[in-house]
């Protein structure tokens, strides 16, 4: 669960969090959806700072800023590298190409100078 939540932090790389993430998945063998990210919330459900990379992305120089609200929302695959909506009738449903099984997370958080604050977990 923590994979990429500890490289959160206010003035730190967005990309620390892909980086973080891609280890993981390398290590444990897995592959990542390419085309699904993590992303900002605010007024809207995709609020700045936007699309988040939940892999390695070199091309990735923003930074956090103190107070930014976002997820970070992995999904890890065994052999899938990309995400298809499954029909015209079922928007939310999604499958890998190649087909494999995939897992995916998601949490909330606030990136302070501290480091992360996670609000979707219990207390």
């Amino acid at each position: 669960m923590w994979t990429g939540i500890r490289a959160v932090k206010a003035g730190a790389p967005l990309a620390d969090i892909g980086d973080a993430i891609g280890k993981f998945a390398k290590k444990g063998g897995y592959t990542l959806i390419r085309n699904l990210a993590s992303h900002g919330v605010g007024d809207s459900l995709h609020d700045e700072p936007g699309e988040i990379a939940t892999r390695p992305d070199k091309t990735e120089r923003r930074r956090m800023t103190n107070g930014s609200v976002f997820t970070i929302e992995p999904f890890l695959s065994l052999g899938g590298k990309m995400a298809d909506q499954k029909s015209d009738d079922d928007e939310w449903t999604l499958v890998s190409t190649p087909s494999a099984p995939c897992v995916q997370y998601e949490h909330t958080l606030v990136a302070t100078p501290r480091g992360a604050v996670v609000v979707t977990l219990a207390a």
